[in-house]
């Protein structure tokens, strides 16, 4: 993706990302490309819902119960027992939805990086949101902080909406349909805008 090019579209359809864009400066976003498809989905169900720093030290936990220095693969994680993947501070919940997608991994379900690569973004939605456990969000992640797809606009992100209300000068967050369809100009480089408005809530004052 040429940055400088999408840059330019979203400052000449939107006044309001504009003035963001001048104020946060280039955009700065490198997908993560050392981690299999199947690693990145395990590794966003054991950080949802928790601050980086928990979601770490569990994560850490997690992969401790397998040696070696790979990512466990989905047959040692199946073989794992039930208590010892709770034990690391996983909820039941999460425990399960790890496992199911170590079995989706297993059975083909999961693509690998070259498969991934040959999909559109909404077949990687279609398949991997039909493992239990794996939502939209999810994928809308991997879409792009692992395969950097450029046109990914996340609705129902809450720093997204955020930054959306804040680059707007709303009183209130926006609904996911209102800020997807606000955001159908800023195509085909949503995932830029998706960025900007993320740093916009990180950086806004309390």
């Amino acid at each position: 993706m040429d940055s400088a090019k999408a840059v330019r579209h979203l400052k000449k359809v939107d006044p309001d990302l504009a003035k963001v864009i001048r104020r946060i400066g280039p955009y700065e976003l490198v997908p993560s490309k050392n981690r299999t498809i199947y690693a990145t989905l395990v590794r966003s169900i054991a950080y949802q819902q928790l601050t980086g720093k928990v979601a770490a030290i569990i994560f850490d936990r997690f992969l401790d119960l397998f040696l070696g220095r790979k990512f466990p693969e989905p047959e040692r994680v199946l073989r794992k027992p039930f208590e010892q993947l709770r034990g690391v501070g996983l909820s039941n919940q999460k425990a399960r939805y790890i496992q199911n997608i170590a079995q989706a991994a297993k059975d083909g379900i999961v693509p690998d990086s070259r498969q991934a690569n040959l999909m559109s973004d909404d077949e990687l939605v279609d398949r991997l949101t039909s493992i239990k456990g794996v939502g939209r969000w999810t994928v809308e992640m991997l879409l792009i902080f692992r395969l950097g797809r450029p046109d990914v606009l996340p609705g129902t992100d809450y720093g997204i909406q955020k930054g959306f209300a804040l680059a707007k000068g709303l009183a209130e967050l926006p609904k996911p349909k209102e800020l997807l369809a606000a955001g159908e100009c800023w195509a085909p480089y949503r995932t830029v805008a998706a960025w900007y408005l993320w740093r916009t809530a990180d950086t806004a004052t309390p």
